[in-house]
């Protein structure tokens, strides 16, 4: 039995940051990840010579001065072939109009201004709401500042469809706003303001791509941990969690395999974490029944391109395409695709020409439930008949944005929720995790303790999702062990 100061169950992002952040500080971390390869999302699959990513497109708020771009360097990944994207980073296309993003808050408010000069001044409120969210990260990690956790508290229990309205007088405008969100379910009943205002604010300060897959980020990060004595282990499912007088003491690995620790920090979706406790003494069943009532947020179907070559000019931005306005109706209730984000990949060999575009729409699990209990190779036709519906949907919407794009594809793969279920044991497939709730905020965002206090949490699921959100979430978590001074340390330094 191998003994360590802190075990982290789950090798995402989450679990990675955090292992690596702890054992720069000279803890003995021990990473248990059950698949075969560890980064959750980050992981990349090869077909005939091309590397796919799974789940990673773009990132926010890397430039220097930040507090991603000072962990990113602490960890040794700001070294990775990072691409900024176009000073129009996002573009929307909605009805056949375009609208264009831009990086910087004057250039947004600019650009967006152009198409909408009677809002100018509403925008420039908004670009206000997004500074002061942005600053509001880092206040909470100052062991001197003054940061206001009513802030936090205020934009998790308005509703941002209704702050949208509020706010601007044109509908259209509101569309163009939500247009890049994508990246998050836009719930109209219940998606935070906190939520969407986080989801912007990171890319409009500036966005990044990276050239090559994005398992290099958790190459890097392993290969970082190991470099401090640390540990990640592959075929490692822990299958229960034990311990005594209200404290975890060991992890027991589903070969029977134990491990014991001081502290344990779980990258799991919270209802898994719960259950590998067990209905030991160890939780009390009232937050049992909190993390299992838990909702989750939709999923999503990708369909990967691989183009003829020479085929496609590269372009160093996303598109995002609707059939139609009112973005906030996705994912389609008729099953259909009614959006679509298009993604160009950086050719790695520095060519003008990309091999690669994804095309990303939401997924609703009911639209999986038929073949949730089968296996792959078990689905059969029907499921293969969907997939295959569903990328044609995609590039034919695609094609606003890429025109005559079905005619240059070569060959497509496609994953649905149960894809990401079956290979990144997210619960549901889920993209974003646990859904936020404005009107329930105390009981949907998630605080890293637990009522066992030596077990902590990390991940999408708690604070905030997507590669920037889950920086900051496992900052947070390590800073319960570390303290915010040393955490402070690390991002000013």
């Amino acid at each position: 039995m191998s003994r360590h100061d802190v075990i982290i169950i789950g090798s995402g992002l989450g679990g990675l940051l955090c292992a690596g952040i702890l054992a720069r500080a000279g803890l003995d971390v021990l990473v248990l990840e059950q698949g075969t390869q560890p980064g959750g999302c980050l992981q990349t699959y090869r077909r005939h010579g091309l590397d796919f990513d799974t789940g990673f497109h773009y990132v926010g708020g890397l430039d220097e001065g930040t507090p991603m771009h000072a962990v990113f360097r602490h960890l040794g990944l700001t070294a990775l072939p990072w691409v900024r994207m176009d000073k129009l980073f996002d573009r929307v296309t909605i009805g056949g109009r375009n609208f264009a993003f831009a990086q910087g808050y004057d250039d947004f408010v600019q650009t967006l201004a152009a198409d909408f000069p009677q809002e100018r001044a509403a925008l420039q409120q908004y670009v206000r709401l997004l500074k002061q969210a942005s600053a509001h990260e880092s206040d909470l990690l100052d062991p001197d500042g003054a940061a206001d956790p009513s802030f936090t508290e205020r934009l998790m229990e308005t509703n941002a469809r209704q702050y949208l309205q509020g706010l601007f007088r044109d509908p259209l405008l509101i569309d163009v706003l939500s247009g890049t969100a994508l990246k998050m379910e836009l719930r109209r009943e219940t998606l935070p303001l906190f939520t969407f205002a986080h989801g912007h604010s990171s890319y409009l300060e500036s966005s990044w791509r990276l050239k090559g897959g994005a398992s290099q980020l958790a190459d890097t990060l392993v290969q970082g941990i190991r470099a401090q004595g640390g540990e990640v282990l592959c075929n490692a499912q822990v299958a229960a969690l034990a311990g005594h007088d209200g404290r975890l003491s060991l992890a027991r690995c589903a070969d029977g395999t134990c491990h014991e620790a001081e502290f344990f920090i779980s990258s799991l979706h919270p209802a898994t974490t719960c259950a590998l406790v067990g209905q030991s003494h160890l939780l009390r069943p009232a937050y049992r029944r909190r993390m299992a009532a838990l909702e989750n947020t939709c999923g999503m179907f990708t369909a990967s391109l691989v183009l003829k070559p020479q085929a496609v000019r590269y372009f160093n931005h996303n598109h995002y395409v609707y059939a139609r306005p009112d973005v906030w109706t996705l994912p389609q209730k008729d099953g259909h695709v009614g959006g679509v984000l298009v993604s160009c990949r950086v050719p790695d060999d520095g060519s003008p020409y990309t091999r690669q575009i994804d095309l990303l729409t939401p997924m609703t699990w009911q639209q999986c439930l038929p073949w949730q209990d089968s296996r792959v190779s078990r689905r059969g036709e029907d499921y293969q008949a969907l997939k295959a519906r569903l990328a044609d949907e995609c590039i034919a919407l695609a094609g606003q944005a890429v025109p005559g794009l079905r005619d240059c594809v070569e060959q497509i793969y496609t994953s649905t929720p149960l894809t990401y279920r079956d290979y990144t044991g997210t619960p549901q497939g889920s993209a974003y995790g646990v859904r936020k709730d404005c009107n329930n905020p105390l009981g949907t965002q998630l605080s890293v303790r637990t009522p066992i206090p030596n077990l902590l949490l990390t991940g999408q699921s708690l604070m905030l999702h997507g590669v920037h959100g889950v920086t900051m979430t496992a900052l947070f978590t390590c800073a319960a062990l570390l303290g915010r001074e040393r955490i402070w340390e690390i991002i000013t330094s």
